[in-house]
């Protein structure tokens, strides 16, 4: 049962935001069961293509060989190799992919096993496909008939599009794959082709090696002449400069480092003559007796007179104080301690002279050490020059030996490694007949166009849903406008024919009238247990629940655009409820096209603008059906208004209004669409509810939006939306989930 909006709370919905539209889990859902067919038919195009490929296909046979990379095997005569190349460099590794996919090696292949003169390989099988471009390509002119060149150049170029070399994850094993439409011929090519890259590259090895080895014999040659020459220079030049060498280096180097160490002593030894010298003579204008100069001194002699001195001294201070300096003893004292002063005096006279002439001889050595290092300087000066060109000549020689040395050790390891028959690959794995087709592989196949179709099933669904503006669901109507939807309605147009009865529609004053009738207009009547009869009492329910809060007796029928259905749903709903035995009257609001008038009423001659100016006479002007007891008001205009909206927001309008709703338990009036023109916005004062008509699949949602944000009102008075003209099969499929009993009430038909 349908709630009023201020009562209906509509859950929340968790999706993905595409634009303005929320694709949520129940969209999804809606999407798929409305777009299966679709879906279906992507899927069963999708397995049809693939089972047309596998019925045309070649069935196709791999065969696949491994090498295995191994330089440790080339570090037998190597030992310097194998303590510094452990590993292999990965660019190595993928250089031998190329090198085994390369056009060089296939063409030895092709030329060994003749695939030239394969079908296969030759170009004369090709596939339908080929044929069909090979055909268009002739209506542009051809070169004539292939060339054995060009022959040859195909085949290498097949048997390169069907090889398949790569690297084992991340080891030094390549995998090599060749595929073939005969399965021995898979094994064998792919054999030959791993053993032409071992025997290839033997043989670079070996052309390497010779092409190194004539090449360092011819350098070492050389390199023996400039290194003889270069010694033979160095020797000449030495003779020419009178260069002798020692084991310490040059001689004149020699008797310069000595005669420079000679004269450093001679120098030192001079200073301490000198020093000697100086205090000896600083000391000799002093009291030599006192304890200072004799000690700096050191000479025995010294010290001895000191002592005596000494002794002297003493005695003499003891008799000067006890007999007086004037006693003759006292002055035999003094007399001998003046000679043991002249002593000393003379003593260190003597040793200043000595000391003077030690300086004369160490000062008359230093001079002649350095006249002697004056001249060796200058000897060494002179030859200066020539050793700087000499340490030159020695150079150039050590390198010419050296070079000549390195050339002559590595010529004779070319020489060994040139018959040494080891590669640096070896096959770890021969390639097998193969006991099964490796493609088209059936299974992959039909997975694959399985899950491709439903990809493409899915996105074109999906595409066509949320690429539409349209409205196809009660959730889309109620996420548009806000307010519940009452209803899906059934298409009635791909309703069969019924075979139709006269129905008469007499007015109020009981005069006989026939009308023209249409079996739509009466299809609750002739069906009143079908889907769309119920959906109109489920509208009726509605109205009934709202009148409960509030006085509902006029229900205005509108739509966004012409054209909805809007007054087929008018009378109908209009017999449905007087069906009931309800009061009811429905009136034609739309004076512009007067649909619900021809439909019902085509020959009334007055109508609702009569009415309009003279109220009493309303009953004159209303229609009534003998079958189902409804009233209807018609509109009769002679010529199109322009003035049809004042007419129906006038006051003449809703003064009748105001008097039918004392006879009248429902009024019903079908409006003019709010799009094209402004009636029903004007009217919608003098209305207490409004059904809003959306056609199924047709309504964008662009223009049910412009239709109620142009007028306040109606939104106000919006009860609800209902979809018309839904497409009775996809609706079926739509509402597949409600179980296959829900259906089951519909006896009769929509």
């Amino acid at each position: 049962m349908y709630q009023p909006r201020d009562q209906f709370q509509a859950l929340k919905k968790y999706g993905i935001e595409i634009g303005t539209t929320t694709l949520s889990v129940e969209r999804a859902v809606d999407i798929v069961r409305r777009q299966w067919p679709l879906i279906a038919s992507i899927v069963a195009a999708s397995i049809a293509l693939v089972v047309i490929y596998l019925l045309v296909s070649t069935p196709m046979y791999t065969a696949n060989a491994r090498i295995l990379m191994d330089t440790r095997q080339t570090q037998v005569l190597d030992k310097e190799t194998a303590i510094n190349s452990n590993l292999i460099d990965t660019g190595f590794v993928d250089s031998q992919v190329e090198i085994i996919g390369s056009e060089d090696l296939i063409q030895s292949i092709v030329r060994r096993l003749r695939l030239t003169e394969d079908r296969e390989f030759n170009g004369s099988d090709p596939g339908m496909l080929a044929i069909i471009i090979g055909k268009a390509l002739t209506l542009f002119g051809s070169d004539g008939p292939p060339s054995k060149e060009r022959i040859e150049r195909a085949a290498v170029e097949a048997v390169q599009r069907n090889l398949k070399v790569e690297r084992v994850l991340t080891t030094y094993v390549l995998s090599l794959n060749f595929r073939s439409k005969n399965a021995e011929k898979a094994a064998q090519i792919a054999n030959a082709i791993a053993d032409a890259y071992i025997v290839g590259a033997l043989e670079a090895k070996y052309q390497s090696t010779k092409r190194a080895g004539e090449w360092l014999q011819q350098r070492s040659a050389e390199l023996r002449e400039q290194a003889t020459a270069s010694d033979r220079a160095v020797q000449t030049f030495k003779t020419e400069n009178n260069i002798v060498g020692t084991s310490r280096g040059l001689m004149t180097e020699q008797q310069l480092s000595d005669v420079n160490t000679q004269l450093i002593q001679a120098r030192a030894a001079t200073a301490e003559a000198r020093a000697r010298l100086d205090r000896i003579e600083a000391i000799s204008d002093k009291d030599l007796a006192q304890p200072t100069v004799t000690d700096a001194l050191n000479n025995s002699v010294i010290t001895r007179l000191r002592a005596q001195f000494l002794d002297l001294a003493g005695q003499y201070a003891d008799w000067s104080a006890r007999y007086g300096k004037t006693h003759q003893a006292s002055i035999n004292l003094n007399n001998r301690m003046e000679e043991l002063r002249k002593a000393i005096a003379d003593e260190v006279r003597r040793i200043a002279d000595a000391y003077r002439s030690d300086y004369a001889i160490a000062k008359s050595r230093e001079a002649s050490l350095e006249e002697n290092m004056k001249g060796l300087v200058t000897q060494a000066g002179n030859t200066g020059q020539a050793q700087v060109r000499l340490r030159d000549l020695e150079s150039a020689a050590d390198t010419y030996r050296n070079l000549y040395n390195n050339f002559l050790e590595k010529l004779q390891h070319a020489t060994q490694n040139q018959s040494f028959p080891i590669s640096e690959a070896r096959i770890i794995s021969t390639a097998v007949k193969p006991d099964k087709k490796s493609s088209p592989k059936t299974l992959l196949a039909l997975v694959g166009g399985l899950v491709g179709g439903l990809c493409f099933g899915f996105g074109a669904a999906f595409s066509k849903e949320l690429l539409s503006d349209v409205l196809r669901s009660p959730g889309d109507v109620e996420d548009e406008l806000g307010v519940k939807c009452l209803g899906v309605l059934p298409d009635l147009r791909s309703q069969k024919p019924v075979a139709k009865k006269a129905r008469s529609l007499l007015p109020i004053d009981g005069s006989a009238a026939k009308d023209k009738d249409d079996s739509l207009t009466h299809y609750v009547v002739d069906h009143p247990f079908s889907r769309y009869a119920e959906t109109l009492r489920n509208i009726k329910v509605s109205i009934d629940v709202a009148r409960l809060t509030r006085d509902v007796r006029v229900i205005g029928i509108v739509s966004s655009l012409p054209k909805e259905g809007k007054t087929t749903i008018a009378a109908n709903f209009g017999h449905l409820i007087a069906l009931t035995g309800h009061r009811t009257l429905l009136i034609d609001g739309d004076l512009h096209t007067r649909s619900l008038t021809r439909e019902l009423a085509p020959n009334a001659k007055t109508g609702l603008l009569e009415a309009l100016r003279d109220p009493q006479s309303l009953g004159q002007h209303i229609k009534r059906s003998k079958e189902t007891g409804l009233d209807f008001l018609p509109s009769f205009v002679v010529a199109r208004m322009v003035n049809s909206a004042d007419v129906m927001a006038s006051k003449a309008m809703a003064d009748m209004l105001a008097m039918v709703r004392d006879n009248y338990d429902y009024i019903i009036i079908d409006l003019a669409p709010v799009m094209p023109v402004t009636d029903a916005k004007a009217a919608s004062h003098l209305l207490d509810a409004m059904v809003y008509v959306i056609e199924w699949g047709r309504t964008t949602r662009s223009a049910l939006q412009e239709s109620l944000a142009s007028s306040e009102a109606i939104q106000k008075k919006l009860l609800g939306a209902v979809l018309n003209r839904a497409n009775p099969k996809m609706l079926k499929r739509i509402e597949a989930y409600k179980g296959s009993h829900y259906n089951s009430y519909y006896v009769e038909g929509a």
